[in-house]
């Protein structure tokens, strides 16, 4: 197998014919052999009975991985990858805002060489809610990842299966491939694709997905750049923190010297630097609880989600 498209889907009953139409059409000249990889993740709009059908009527290219409930986008992209085949890894949105047709064009590019190809939804159709807290992440990730994209949200990506099956998906990952991609050498390229407004169905995600992705920005971060050498982090953060306490303390001595001024004057310098040091706390015990969870994982071979049914699989895994 030479390419596998992947389409997590949740409750896209209606876009999903049309889905195919159009990767079907944007693939019809395509020489080599492809597989198109539907992902039901707990829908409960007959999305699951509409992919079976398809299913049933090409075998040859159509594969439906049934979730046993809603496990989440990056959940869903992981199972199609872990059941896939392909040389080529193309992601792609099953809403119909991404555009198959843009498929061809990216494989271009990875026959140029490059191991990753990212979308950039340069004219994206959707409301400002949407697009300035988007543009705002995006600016962000780059600039703490050192992988400069428009888009880190675009699902439309075109991979190299050996960037992309190195590493587990957990929480809202699946934005954040490029940055781990980059951290093993791949040639990375982002490319306008274009963006068509929603059909049918409405939007799964708002601006609470904001929060999520940021504190996944902090887990990124820290296992790209302190996974195999976290005494930086910790111990550097430490000694920061010791140094500027150390700074007070000396300032609180001589002014209670000099002055004559009580060190517990002010209780509410007390009570910022409790805080502080809680605040700190927790960053650093949820950087232990992920690093933790990993190894659960993927000591025991776990997975993060759990399969119902596989349709036109040889073989299960």
């Amino acid at each position: 197998m030479y390419l596998s498209v992947i389409a997590p889907v949740y409750n896209e009953h209606d876009n999903i014919p049309l889905l195919y139409e159009e990767m079907v059409k944007a693939l019809k000249d395509f020489d080599k052999e492809w597989e198109f990889i539907l992902v039901d993740d707990g829908s409960v709009d007959g999305s699951f009975e509409e992919l079976t059908r398809m299913a049933e009527k090409d075998p040859a290219h159509v594969k439906v991985i049934g979730l046993r409930r809603n496990f989440g986008q990056t959940a869903a992209i992981a199972a199609g990858v872990d059941y896939s085949t392909g040389e080529i890894i193309i992601l792609i949105d099953a809403d119909l805002q991404n555009d198959p047709a843009d498929i061809p064009m990216m494989l271009g590019k990875i026959d140029e060489g490059y191991d990753l190809v990212s979308g950039w939804r340069k004219s994206r159709q959707d409301n400002l809610s949407r697009k300035i807290p988007s543009v705002i992440a995006n600016k962000i990730i780059g600039h703490v990842t050192g992988v400069p994209l428009h888009d880190y949200g675009c699902t439309l990506k075109a991979y190299r299966r050996e960037v992309i099956t190195g590493f587990r998906l957990y929480g809202e990952m699946h934005r954040f491939i490029p940055a781990y991609a980059n951290t093993v050498g791949a040639r990375i390229i982002e490319v306008e694709v274009k963006h068509h407004p929603r059909r049918f169905g409405k939007p799964k995600y708002g601006l609470e997905r904001t929060a999520k992705v940021i504190l996944d920005l902090f887990t990124v971060k820290f296992l790209s750049s302190y996974s195999d050498k976290p005494i930086y982090l910790f111990g550097g953060s430490g000694l920061f923190l010791t140094i500027i306490g150390g700074l007070l303390l000396l300032f609180l001595a001589v002014r209670r010297l000099g002055w004559g001024v009580s060190v517990l004057a002010s209780p509410l310098f007390t009570f910022s630097i409790m805080i502080f040091i809680l605040g700190f706390q927790l960053i650093m015990m949820g950087l232990l609880a992920e690093m933790l969870t990993r190894s659960y994982y993927e000591s025991q071979g776990k997975r993060t989600y759990t399969v119902k049914k596989l349709i036109n699989f040889k073989s299960d895994k």
